[in-house]
């Protein structure tokens, strides 16, 4: 067994580490199919044997050939530790400096088998959102990070360490980059040819920016977005009663089950996959599991007329599960579901993301790997029956909506009808809305978004003290705000009050709520405080979310509700990681992708270490308030009146903030004169 000084000393040379191929008691990603010429395969090859000096080629070239043509990547599974991969308390990690600590910690957290989709392809959720694209980077990112001073920066290209380069102290430690590719070259074919070359990556956004807390940071949005969809569509925020049908239980998707089962309602999940559906009923986040659709109906109806919260996991496909309740409504005139959405993967559609009705699980891998255009050719036809079942159920009174996942874009690619007749939105406006567009935007032009933070320590004591401070300064904040914004502190407080009941840890101490700008920089400064007094016994780290309203330029998704035609425009993400740098973030990153995929998205992130000091608050308090700030004021420009008003209380309170605010057209006529004449 190796230990944390052993990853931090390097790659192991001399001898090299026994070759013990893959890991059987772990899931893993699905067969890549780059579709290399032969040249390109010499060429992936010879890129990989960069890290390692010639008298070890001879030994690594056929083993790394094996890899790329068995699974369409190198992942020198050689060099994967056989450590004990996770969240290591702080204190244990070699290092000359704290905040290198932190990002390791990070980074380890990300690769935890509790919490990585497929961990030996260090891919942390998503299907395809790499930490790393291979081992030997790993490693010397690690070697890089222990051995760095506060006057270097660790520069990261699409998962290979670059190197550690001179800087200030009020530097950023660590500068992350994926897969920044030229726009016209930014294709799928293209990234599956240069993941495949080494030379590029899909980060998603929190995988490839170390900030991952496992699938808790996606129950708490969850959860909000049930309780509004509630309040939008069904004239209420309690939900007991009522049936959410979804599909998804793996890294992100998996949070779905607990989010349902806190906001009150009845959650039915379909999965493929039978590994994450047992990983999320073994963590107790899903109750109860079936293969059965008469069993998934017997017990809709039961816990309907009891009104009692159940999450239920369907194994087999969310189209046969729309399909039965279909039929079901047809024959008995009853409709068995309120709400309905999807979180597969759909931005990696073609590579696992999302699996054809027509085919079983172990079927569709095997098309996959062998005829691609087949394969793609099913889900296409997957996908229209996916829509023709929504929308029966839909007519019927169902609500329905995008979960961001990019399912309406593929479905639209694939042929099914889905486009909005009619719509000011353009192109990104489709029949069915994008939860963002109807339900959590206007929420995020509040300036309210996804705020985490995790404990260093790794003692769970330290979370619950934390988890006191942000409940108090929410509630000292909450009781003079308007109504608008009071909903949602009174969700967020009545969240963090229950947040340690529902076992929501898996990996390191982690905690996440949604706040606005005024209520992120109140708890990171006295977080930060506590830790000065020792009431807190170690750093603790603070990030956020890409899913937020300042990080993510997304048109179908986190800008969708954009509609001042800048919604394809990326000038925000690239302005926050930028901003967040110079303005006292430990680590920050930019990425193409997230969420909604490959050449779909641009955003930024960032990680910032509170370690009880003065210079910590300071970085915090300027930091956090741009994050913010940043994106409040990109939405007002865009003329949302949430933003509009939002942005104006916060210059009354920061006299240095000043914002170009926009005029809007009070008549209609002066459009129409103007463009008759």
């Amino acid at each position: 067994m190796s230990t944390l000084e052993e990853i931090c000393s390097g790659l192991p040379l001399d001898p090299l580490p026994d070759n013990r191929g893959r890991d059987s008691s772990v899931p893993h990603a699905p067969t890549r199919t780059p579709n290399l010429t032969a040249e390109e395969e010499r060429l992936a090859l010879r890129n990989a044997l960069r890290y390692f000096p010639p008298c070890h080629h001879a030994t690594l070239a056929p083993e790394f050939a094996q890899e790329l043509r068995h699974h369409g990547h190198i992942y020198m599974y050689r060099f994967c530790p056989s450590i004990r991969i996770k969240a290591y308390p702080i204190d244990q990690y070699p290092c000359r400096t704290r905040q290198a600590a932190a990002i390791m910690l990070m980074i380890m957290n990300n690769l935890d088998p509790a919490i990585a989709q497929f961990p030996q392809e260090l891919v942390t959720y998503g299907g395809n959102g790499q930490v790393f694209g291979n081992w030997a980077q790993f490693r010397l990112v690690m070697h890089y990070l222990s051995e760095m001073t506060e006057e270097q920066t660790l520069v990261m290209y699409s998962g290979h360490p670059m190197g550690l380069f001179p800087s200030l102290p009020s530097s950023p430690r660590a500068i992350i980059t994926n897969g920044m590719v030229i726009p016209n070259y930014s294709s799928r074919e293209q990234l599956e040819k240069m993941f495949a070359l080494g030379v590029s990556m899909y980060g998603q956004m929190t995988a490839g920016s170390y900030c991952y807390i496992g699938p808790q940071g996606i129950v708490h949005g969850t959860m909000l977005t049930l309780l509004n969809a509630g309040r939008r569509y069904l004239g209420s925020g309690d939900l007991r009663g009522r049936v959410l049908v979804t599909s998804g239980l793996g890294g992100m998707s998996g949070a779905q089950a607990k989010a349902a089962v806190i906001a009150g309602c009845i959650g039915v999940i379909a999965e493929v996959d039978e590994a994450p559906i047992r990983k999320r009923h073994e963590q107790g986040w899903l109750m109860e599991m079936t293969s059965s659709l008469d069993h998934c109906i017997k017990r809709i109806r039961e816990a309907r007329a009891s009104k009692t919260p159940l999450s239920l996991g369907y194994h087999g496909n969310i189209v046969d599960l729309w399909e039965r309740l279909v039929l079901e409504y047809e024959r008995t005139g009853e409709l068995l579901v309120d709400l309905g959405s999807d979180q597969t993967s759909l931005h990696n559609p073609f590579s696992g993301g999302y699996y054809p009705v027509q085919l079983s699980f172990r079927q569709g891998n095997q098309l996959m790997a062998t005829n691609p255009e087949q394969f793609k050719a099913a889900i296409q036809e997957s996908l229209q029956r996916h829509v023709k079942a929504i929308d029966k159920l839909s007519e019927a009174g169902m609500f329905f909506w995008d979960y961001g996942n990019a399912f309406l874009l593929e479905a639209q690619r694939a042929g099914a009808k889905v486009e909005k007749v009619g719509g000011s939105g353009g192109s990104t406006e489709f029949r069915y809305p994008s939860y963002v567009q109807h339900i959590m935007g206007d929420i995020f032009s509040l300036g309210f978004g996804p705020f985490r933070w995790v404990c260093t320590s790794g003692d769970p004591k330290d979370l619950e003290v934390t988890d006191g401070i942000a409940a108090t300064v929410l509630e000292d904040i909450g009781a003079n705000v308007t109504e608008r914004v009071r909903q949602q502190y009174d969700d967020n407080i009545r969240w963090i009050r229950e947040a340690g009941k529902h076992n929501m840890v898996v990996g390191s101490q982690a905690r996440i709520l949604y706040s606005d700008q005024r209520g992120r920089v109140c708890i990171a400064l006295a977080i930060n405080k506590a830790i000065a007094e020792g009431r807190v016994s170690a750093p603790v780290v603070i990030s956020r979310d890409h899913h937020d309203v300042s990080g993510t330029d997304s048109p179908f998704r986190e800008t969708s509700n954009v509609y001042d035609g800048s919604a394809f425009c990326a000038d925000m993400a690239v302005q926050n990681f930028v901003g967040d740098a110079f303005r006292g973030a430990t680590w920050v990153s930019l990425h193409n992708g997230g969420g909604v995929g490959w050449g779909e998205v641009m955003n930024g992130g960032f990680g910032l270490v509170l370690d009880g000091s003065e210079e910590a608050a300071k970085r915090a308090g300027l930091m956090l308030n741009w994050d913010v700030s940043n994106g409040v004021a990109r939405r007002c420009w865009s003329g949302n009146s949430n933003a509009y008003e939002t942005i104006a209380r916060t210059m009354e309170d920061q006299t240095q903030l000043r914002v170009t605010m926009p005029f809007s057209v009070q008549d209609e006529d002066v459009l129409d004169r103007a463009l008759q004449g």
